[in-house]
């Protein structure tokens, strides 16, 4: 685990080897949550690698009765 430095225009450089870990790319989109007095860092996944994601999901009973009368 490598320590990163804020930069006056608060930006931070992601370490090397966690780039290469998780195959980031420039113009990844990534989100920070913080939880329970940490922050954590969690990517979001490209369009394309989403596709299929819900396959076989159960869409019964997804909508309520009042978006449906609409």
């Amino acid at each position: 685990m490598e320590a990163v430095t804020i930069s006056s225009k608060y930006q931070v450089v992601i370490p090397r080897e966690v780039r290469q870990q998780f195959n980031l790319k420039p113009g990844q989109q990534i989100v920070f949550i913080p939880y329970n007095g940490t922050l954590r860092v969690v990517i979001i996944p490209p369009v394309k690698k989403m596709r299929g994601m819900l396959k076989g999901m159960d869409t019964k009973n997804i909508r309520e009765e009042v978006d449906e009368a609409r």
